[in-house]
C-alpha cells in the first residue's frame, strides 16, 4: 500500500466516526403521542391525491406531506376528526376519502364494479350461445366433398413438386 493510502484510510475512518457521533435517535413526529395516533388514524382514511392508490400516511409525495402537516396543525388547534375530514372533503372532494359515502355523485363508483361484472357475464353468455349455434350448424363433409378435397390436396402436392 502506498504511503498516501496509509494516511488517507485513518483520516476517512476518523471523519466517519465524527459523522456517526452526531447521529441522534429519531424524534417523534408529535410531542403528544395521542395526537400522533389521531394523525395516523385520520391519515389512513385519506387518499393521496398524487399517488391515488396510497393513503397520505403511506405516501412520500409532497402533497401528502403537506396534508399530514395540515392535519397535524388542525389537531393541535383542537379540531375534531370529523371537522378535519369535512375540511379536506370540502377542499378536495369525496375522492380524498378512501371510503367515499354513497350518494348520487359517487353511485357509479360503488356500483361500477358490479355493472362491469354483469356486462362481462352477459357478453360471455352471448359469445357462448353464438359459438354453440355455429358448431351445431357445421356438419361433416359428404363423401363427395371429402373426395373433392382430397383431390385438391393431391393436386396441390403435385403442383408443388413440379415447382421445385
Amino acid at each position: 500500500m502506498s504511503a498516501f493510502l496509509k494516511r488517507l484510510l485513518p483520516a476517512l475512518g476518523l471523519a466517519l466516526a465524527c459523522h456517526l457521533s452526531l447521529a441522534e435517535e429519531a424524534k417523534p413526529l408529535a410531542d403528544d403521542p395521542v395526537a400522533e395516533k389521531r394523525l395516523l388514524a385520520i391519515s389512513n382514511e385519506l387518499r393521496c391525491l398524487v399517488c391515488q392508490n396510497e393513503t397520505i400516511a403511506a405516501s412520500n409525495a409532497d402533497l401528502a406531506q403537506d396534508l399530514r402537516r395540515e392535519v397535524r396543525h388542525m389537531i393541535q388547534a383542537g379540531q375534531s376528526d370529523q371537522q378535519i375530514i369535512d375540511f379536506l372533503v370540502a377542499r378536495y372532494g369525496d375522492f380524498v376519502l378512501y371510503r367515499p359515502p354513497l350518494k348520487s355523485t359517487t353511485f357509479l363508483l360503488w356500483t361500477g364494479p358490479l355493472l362491469f361484472l354483469i356486462v362481462g357475464i352477459g357478453a360471455l353468455q352471448l359469445y357462448m350461445r353464438r359459438r354453440n349455434k355455429v358448431l351445431q350448424e357445421s356438419r361433416p363433409l359428404s363423401e363427395e366433398e371429402s373426395k373433392a378435397a382430397e383431390a385438391l390436396l393431391k393436386g396441390d402436392e403435385s403442383s408443388k413438386g413440379e415447382q421445385a
